[in-house]
């Protein structure tokens, strides 16, 4: 299976409705081959939950969207068991979480509580109710989506759930030409409820033989000293109070193999890892009150970290 030709069918086929956000739509299908979730910020507008919904239905897989409230609870993600007069037996009335490609929308609204039965099936693909434990189908992906400018009223996520996630990608607006074009497809009758113009292009069989080849995808010793680097420059910075932990390194690995397989290889280079290493540890590095103050970011972090380190060849 020639894995970059069948992305850059799927890419093609999202552009087709998710306009003027190119690196998004790759980066969730770099998210999706190497087997992560993704958190996507943004302000409203700008497409977040369009994106997910237009890969579900180029993938063809189930898709599910909860929209987090304050007043969700976990049964109403996880789902409860019910007494059936008829069988007199409890039985599991299962919630959104079983399905493929669940879209989290606008998670930081609901308490931590409630965020919290995301993580085992995020972590370890499966959920406890009751004591008994079901295990999700796959390919299994969250995204979820958060407003980066509108904090009454919100939860932000602990660090402990942002790990979970694999990458997290921050989202602009469209270039001009981009989203003139955008006006000009709604003129002609665009309707983004529909998105009637998507084919599958894949579905999860495929998905799942991708990451199986990806897992073949060479990676030289030189290179995975190259990531250790990377990160421990990053818990060296004097602008961090907590660095990239290993399970950061560990994704960085997962989805550097997974661009080169995207981009063609079956081994990586260097440029692979630089290329997703903002989207993969942006999330994962607290800053230290000061660094806060002076204006710096985790992504100047990154790149630091990134300018550091000698580049294997």
């Amino acid at each position: 299976m020639e894995v970059n030709d069948i992305i850059l069918d799927l890419l093609e086929e999202m552009e087709k409705v998710v306009v003027g956000q190119s690196e998004l739509c790759r980066m969730l299908s770099v998210c999706m081959i190497a087997g992560g979730h993704v958190l996507i910020e943004g302000v409203p507008g700008v497409g977040k939950t369009l994106a997910a919904r237009t890969m579900a239905k180029a993938v063809d897989v189930h898709f599910k969207r909860v929209q987090f409230t304050p007043d969700l609870m976990p049964s109403d993600i996880l789902g409860t068991n019910v007494f059936d007069a008829q069988s007199s037996a409890f039985k599991l009335h299962r919630g959104p979480i079983f399905t493929n490609f669940l879209l989290a929308d606008e998670i930081n609204r609901t308490p931590p509580k409630t965020q919290s039965a995301l993580l085992e099936a995020m972590e370890e693909g499966r959920v406890t109710i009751d004591g008994t434990e079901y295990r999700m189908a796959q390919p299994f992906m969250v995204f979820a989506t958060q407003n980066p400018i509108e904090y009454e009223g919100t939860y932000p996520l602990p660090e402990a759930q942002l790990d979970r996630f694999m990458m997290k990608l921050i989202v602009s607006y469209p270039l001009r030409e981009e989203e003139i074009r955008l006006y000009n497809n709604i003129q002609q009758g665009f309707d983004s409820q529909a998105i009637t113009e998507i084919k599958p292009v894949l579905n999860g069989e495929k998905v799942l033989a991708a990451r199986e080849e990806m897992q073949r995808v060479r990676v030289d010793a030189s290179l995975l000293s190259y990531i250790y680097e990377i990160l421990d420059a990053t818990r060296r910075d004097p602008g961090t109070l907590l660095g990239a932990s290993p399970r950061a390194g560990v994704a960085v690995l997962s989805a550097g193999k997974a661009l080169a397989l995207i981009e063609g290889r079956d081994f990586c280079i260097p440029e692979d890892f630089r290329g997703i290493a903002n989207a993969v540890l942006r999330h994962r590095l607290i800053l230290t009150p000061d660094a806060e103050i002076d204006g710096s970011t985790p992504d100047a972090i990154v790149s630091r970290a990134l300018g550091s380190v000698t580049v294997p060849r």
